[in-house]
């Protein structure tokens, strides 16, 4: 008879391995096989909120996450008339979270996964595919989230960034709550993020139904008041930068150093390969700068610009700096939030 055959060696060695799988759940599930983690002092080893690298993290979820959708109704008076992000779609989906207060903390373990926590202080990334998830972060530094070179896959989902007016470097301003210094492209999606004068500020990466508003206004050392963007490149992006279905707001008056809610400025090198998808914008000199003279492959399609603080969308008006004629430009579908077309003036 072969041994597959016989009933007492298939009951042994089934009763082993059942035992084998209880045991393994035992581990996994309850936490008795899992170190904490700590990657920037005592204050980052908490296991029940930091996950072990290789862990993997709950993928994004709506609407930004998949192509084809049809435009947003005409006639909106806010972004949620339209099903545009704000506070009640974005932030952390756990109620509950754990006080942190890191300071500056460097996270440096790939494949790291930080869940679940209130951060006081700041993540500078030195490390592949970390997430960020359901977590709060206040800072004091130049970032919330910074991504160093040579470093790629951060992914920030369903988090609050925010600052302190007053509080952060350079006479009191935060700059980023997510800067991209890598050439790999980043993704943050239903995040709500306020006070920093740059808030999203990247040539590559992939931007999804986010609520940035509240941006703080500042004078820096030398007494000039710092630029304001919810999103900010300039250009020579290695990447494709996709900016679609987020809610961006700039409410910063244009004495006190508004630039934009979308400024893609040919600052490095010219702006390309930039998607600008069904978005609410408001604010701003001009809500959006599109790239310039040099830009190419930049799509603007089916964005609503909102009266909400000039009747243009910005102070000046809608958009600047649009180049009808770069290959790859496509303007379609524009409008205010009455349904009125935007249509860039001719250069």
């Amino acid at each position: 008879m072969s041994p597959l055959t016989r009933p007492g060696r298939r009951k042994v060695l089934g009763a082993a391995l059942l035992s084998a799988v209880l045991l393994f759940s035992l581990f996994t599930f309850t936490g008795l096989g899992q170190k904490a983690l700590c990657l920037g002092g005592a204050a980052l080893c908490d296991s029940r909120a930091i996950t072990a690298p290789g862990t993997t993290a709950p993928p994004p979820s709506g609407p930004g996450t998949a192509d084809g959708k049809p435009p947003a109704p005409k006639g909106c008076a806010r972004p949620r008339d339209c099903g545009y992000p704000d506070d009640t779609t974005t932030g952390p989906r756990i109620a509950t979270l754990t006080p942190q207060n890191t300071g500056n903390a460097a996270i440096r373990t790939d494949g790291t996964v930080i869940r679940g926590w209130d951060i006081t202080g700041s993540l500078d990334i030195y490390a592949n595919d970390v997430t960020v998830i359901d977590s709060r972060i206040t800072s004091t530094n130049w970032w919330g989230i910074n991504l160093r070179p040579g470093y790629s896959g951060l992914r920030v989902l369903h988090t609050t960034i925010t600052a302190v007016p007053g509080k952060g470097p350079n006479n009191g301003g935060s700059d980023y709550a997510v800067s991209n210094m890598s050439t790999s492209s980043v993704e943050v999606g239903h995040c709500d993020i306020s006070v920093f004068g740059d808030a999203l500020s990247m040539g590559q990466g992939n931007l999804h139904d986010n609520y940035v508003h509240d941006i703080s206004p500042y004078k820096n050392l030398d007494g000039e008041w710092q630029h304001t963007n919810a999103v900010i490149s300039n250009g020579g992006g290695k990447g494709k930068l996709i900016i679609r279905h987020n809610t961006l707001l700039n409410p910063t008056p244009v004495e006190k150093g508004a630039s934009a809610a979308i400024g893609l400025f040919a600052d490095s090198a010219p702006v390309t390969h930039t998607v600008v998808d069904d978005n609410w914008l408001a604010g701003g000199a001009y809500t959006l700068y599109a790239g310039g003279k040099g830009s190419t492959g930049i799509e603007v399609t089916d964005n609503v610009f909102s009266p909400q603080y000039y009747p243009a969308g910005g102070k000046y008006g809608a958009v600047a700096y649009w180049n009808p004629d770069g290959e790859g430009n496509v303007w379609r579908g524009n409008r205010m939030a009455d349904g009125t077309p935007v249509v860039p003036a001719q250069p």
